[in-house]
């Protein structure tokens, strides 16, 4: 394969409360993706998704992707960072002007986007992303190519992601001072569906539930968009430190009790089947070691996951996911790797439920094909799409119309089950 210039290049980073994962990855010339090299190291610097060390974060983001540089044989100068914090908001703002009946133009497009720039008003937040998702027609909506069209009021729903400003500006200063230029901070919810959920499924309607280490993002999608997202300070991190705690042990050795006989699925047989556990104070593992039932590991694991699956169900109920549209659920995330997530969910929240993996990515190793990284892939390809962004639109004061404000959650929702 010919080395790829540096303006062909996509890296994404990932920086998560227990991994800095990076992805180095070019558009093949059908336009595929073709992953290069990835990277990851353990991330020592991050809690809940926000920046808590400085240097120890830098550290991690800088070993992830001089490892993707190697395996890709590329230096590399900028990434598309992705941001999983809570605090994350995101509404949907309405623009609309009258057009007197004339085909759609170019030039009414434009207009009509400057327009929605002007309307957005983030509340102290700062704007991640501001797109025009859908246009109306008349008061129709789901147009996705109103050009050419006649109508006498032309619309567009604008999706718009922000953030508290103050950890978006730590995770970007850390990032460069890695010596690595910020292409775009990304909100999670945006990249994961790109990598986890069909087209189809973002229109029909779906809820993506990413169970990170230290938080868990809830998101919707309606109508082709992301119209609602709510953050829970829980995660996969919780698991093990219940184990850890439950049975005086290291969060190594809980995590790794976790992941290979960890499940949230119960049967007979764990009452009989027996794990060794390592206490705290063993100063050898091979002698030091206790046994303990696999049920009473399971039982640890279930306790947890029912609180966690409560708050799932709470934040879908605020949300509005109900009726036609609230049917199916995605899980991704670490999180989504527990052995028998899905049909725990499935059970606990009333509502179809599958565990989401990253797709359509060509050469990515197998060891990053999982729902833990559905993110990072979700990173490459928003930035191989590179979307319109209204922050880049020039705006046009003199430009009279008519806004909604943001909050229409409730309204985009009952428009995609009328319309879809």
């Amino acid at each position: 394969m010919a080395k790829a210039g540096p303006e062909e290049l996509i890296t994404a980073l990932d920086i998560g409360s227990s991994k800095v994962s990076a992805m180095i990855a070019q558009k093949g010339d059908g336009g595929e993706l073709i992953v290069l090299g990835t990277g990851q190291r353990e991330s020592r610097g991050v809690k809940r998704g926000y920046i808590a060390d400085m240097g120890a974060t830098e550290v991690a983001i800088r070993e992830a992707v001089e490892q993707a540089e190697r395996i890709a044989g590329i230096n590399i100068e900028n990434v598309w960072v992705g941001f999983s914090a809570g605090g994350l908001v995101s509404d949907v703002a309405e623009v609309e002007f009258e057009l007197g009946g004339h085909r759609v133009e170019q030039a009414d497009i434009d207009a009509l986007l400057a327009a929605g720039r002007n309307s957005i008003d983030p509340q102290g937040r700062m704007v991640l992303h501001a797109q025009p998702a859908l246009y109306t027609l008349d008061g129709l909506t789901g147009v996705k190519k109103p050009l050419g069209l006649h109508a006498d009021r032309l619309g567009v729903h604008i999706h718009v992601v922000a953030a508290d400003g103050s950890p978006v500006r730590n995770l970007d200063l850390c990032v460069r001072s890695a010596h690595l230029e910020v292409k775009s901070i990304i909100a999670s919810p945006v990249a994961t569906g790109l990598a986890c959920l069909s087209e189809e499924e973002r229109e029909l309607g779906v809820a993506l539930v990413e169970m990170g280490a230290g938080i868990t993002n809830v998101s919707l999608f309606a109508g082709g968009m992301l119209v609602g997202l709510t953050s829970i300070p829980m995660g996969a991190n919780d698991i093990t430190d219940d184990i850890a705690s439950a049975f005086g042990t290291r969060r190594q050795q809980a995590e790794r009790m976790k992941c290979f006989h960890g499940s949230a699925n119960a049967s007979p047989r764990d009452n009989h089947d027996m794990i060794p556990v390592v206490p705290v104070g063993a100063e050898d593992d091979a002698h030091g070691a206790t046994q303990i039932r696999k049920a009473d590991l399971i039982g640890v694991i279930r306790q947890r996951l029912e609180h966690q699956m409560g708050e799932v169900r709470n934040a879908l109920t605020r949300l509005k996911f109900e009726g036609p549209v609230g049917r199916q659920v995605v899980l991704t995330g670490g999180g989504a790797e527990l052995k028998g997530i899905a049909d725990y969910a499935q059970a606990a929240l009333g509502r179809s439920v599958r565990v989401g993996r990253p797709r359509g990515l060509t050469a990515l190793p197998e060891a990053h094909g999982g729902p833990a990284f559905a993110t990072l892939a979700g990173l490459a390809f928003y930035a191989a799409t590179d979307p319109v962004d209204l922050r880049s639109v020039a705006p046009q004061p003199q430009m009279v119309h008519r806004q909604k404000g943001m909050g229409m959650v409730r309204k985009l929702i009952q428009a995609a089950r009328a319309n879809y």
